[in-house]
């Protein structure tokens, strides 16, 4: 890698860590490169990304980021798995870890703050933007059916009772 790639591969990975919501950091040392392409393919789906970064230059990319956390992470074989929403890079990472032995989760950070492996798994186990924004718009939409429901209620009793008076006296 020539100084030029260098100078692009820091400036891509500053601008990823300026943008994204969540970086986690993994050790992938043993996997396949099947396995690592089947991560790739998950992330992908979930609306994450997975990079393997050389070290040096996320160091370097880190510097004045606010995930700048993650530096002491980085030794050894490692990649990076980010993405805007919160959830969905932890939900992948620890998805692939239970599945693969020799995935490991070192840490990662969801802006300023730094997390642990417990905090990326219990991170994981959260609900998505999307999901969150569904169970919003049901909440909201629940009072509104319920109100409709009550306000034709009396209307509908009103016409049994009408109907029940009315079959009374032709009988």
């Amino acid at each position: 890698m020539d100084r030029a790639e260098k100078k692009e591969a820091v400036a891509a990975l500053r601008e990823v860590f300026s943008k994204t919501g969540v970086v986690v950091v993994a050790h992938y040392s043993g996997l396949t490169v099947a396995q690592l392409q089947n991560l790739r393919k998950q992330a992908r789906n979930a609306g994450a990304t997975v990079q393997v970064a050389k070290n040096r230059l996320a160091k370097i990319a880190l510097d004045g980021a606010d995930v700048a956390s993650i530096a002491p992470l980085l030794k050894g074989p490692t990649l990076i798995a980010y993405s805007d929403d919160p959830v969905a890079a932890p939900k992948v990472a620890v998805a692939f870890a239970k599945d693969n032995s020799k995935f490991v989760i070192l840490g990662g950070a969801m802006g300023k703050t730094a997390l642990n492996p417990d905090s990326v798994k219990s991170l994981a186990t959260m609900p998505s933007l999307d999901e969150l924004r569904a169970k919003l718009v049901g909440l909201i939409q629940a009072p509104a059916t319920k109100i409709a429901q009550l306000s034709t209620a009396p209307a509908a009793k009103l016409a049994r009772v009408f109907g029940a008076y009315a079959n009374r006296d032709a009988a």
